[in-house]
């Protein structure tokens, strides 16, 4: 293995400039600025430590990344994966300061994952260095929009074929083998409008619909006491929005319910469809007047990956030479662009800093985590793609 040296002060300017560029994802706030500044510092970035780098654009000014360390051929590649969009600032004092206090970095995005890609670099940087001459490819993604709608990842996937992936979100420099999906689904039930004064006209879809709520926490409880996966727990629901009436002295013709539904590795979309049409026609079997209708929304898989992959192995043994100790294997609540590069046929696992604040009015991320990040993602390329 080459001899491998971070540079401290580089990652800590980089992550500094990256804080200070405004990339406010403007799906989430309107009017936010978006990636193509950041995307910019990037390319250049990625060019000026030796890497070809290539800008992709799925959406306007939404731009993604793609640094690539050519390999020398017939070994695996490895694409280290972060995204540069943020969410929002209100009611942070100063979001793009990159103020450093007690080894922390500050900042909207320190944590949430501006660490993270500096990291990404650093280790890109550390290699191109020590002139190592990996066998496979390596390619630094800095993806758009993970914050909303994860199109930064899912067109990058469309253009650069890889064996496996690293990403980078925080895991407090733990290994996460899995997380949870969402499914988005809106249940609508009918009536039919009539005058309040009128009881022999009317039916009441709001009414329709409690019935239906009665049987979802049902439904949720179930879920909740289910065995669960071994790393992220039980699936469960939520019963997020509800809408239904128009004015006080009228039957409610519609009432529309939306719920999220978080999914453990091995539950399908069609497996969740079914859990609620069953109560739907169970009420309908009960009462022809009740009359529904569902429907999917938004489709997030849920992601998990074998403890002996190859990508498993090599981050876990770079950990462990890093810290003098065998890292801890995790499972996430919360959903990433892992899934998406997952069902493309990418073996991947996640790694990344210490920190907190994510979404929050203070971020900051542990400035010695990302060093042992960089480390850890340099090893990693060395030993996977030999």
């Amino acid at each position: 293995m080459p001899h491998l040296t971070i540079d401290r002060d580089y990652l800590t300017r980089t992550l500094a400039d990256l804080i200070r560029i405004n990339s406010i994802n403007p799906s989430l706030v309107p009017g936010g600025a978006g990636e193509a500044e950041i995307a910019a510092y990037v390319a250049d970035a990625l060019r000026r430590i030796g890497l070809d780098a290539a800008t992709h654009e799925p959406g306007p000014g939404r731009i993604s990344v793609v640094g690539k360390l050519k390999g020398r051929g017939g070994g695996q590649s490895l694409m280290l994966n972060a995204h540069v969009d943020t969410v929002g600032i209100e009611n942070m004092p100063d979001p793009f300061s990159a103020a450093i206090r007690n080894g922390r970095m500050y900042g909207r995005g320190a944590y949430d994952m501006k660490g993270s890609l500096a990291a990404c670099l650093t280790a890109a940087k550390a290699l191109t260095d020590a002139g190592a001459a990996l066998g496979g490819d390596l390619l630094v993604a800095a993806v758009a929009d993970e914050e909303y709608a994860s199109v930064g990842t899912a067109d990058v996937i469309k253009h650069y074929k890889v064996d496996a992936a690293v990403v980078t979100e925080a895991t407090e420099l733990n290994i996460c083998l899995a997380h949870k999906g969402f499914i988005w689904l809106e249940v609508e039930t009918t009536g039919r409008a009539a005058h309040g004064s009128r009881f022999d006209e009317g039916i009441d879809a709001n009414m329709r619909m409690g019935c239906f709520l009665a049987e979802l926490e049902k439904l949720e409880k179930e879920l909740r006491a289910r065995k669960g996966h071994f790393l992220v727990g039980p699936p469960s629901l939520h019963a997020a929005t509800l809408m239904g009436g128009t004015e006080l002295s009228m039957y409610a013709a519609r009432c529309k319910l939306q719920i999220e539904r978080r999914t453990v590795p091995g539950e399908t979309e069609a497996q969740v469809v079914g859990e609620l049409q069953a109560i739907i026609d169970r009420l309908a079997a009960a009462d022809p007047t009740f009359k529904a209708t569902l429907k999917t929304l938004l489709v997030r898989a849920p992601f998990s990956v074998a403890p002996e992959a190859a990508i498993v192995k090599a981050v876990g043994q770079a950990a462990s030479r890093m810290l003098s100790r065998e890292p801890d294997y995790i499972g996430q609540p919360f959903w990433m662009d892992a899934a998406l590069l997952s069902a493309a046929g990418v073996e991947t696992v996640v790694i990344g800093p210490i920190g907190a604040g994510a979404h929050a009015r203070e971020e900051w991320v542990d400035l010695q985590s990302l060093v042992h990040l960089a480390h850890i993602l340099a090893q990693t390329a060395v030993e996977y793609c030999r």
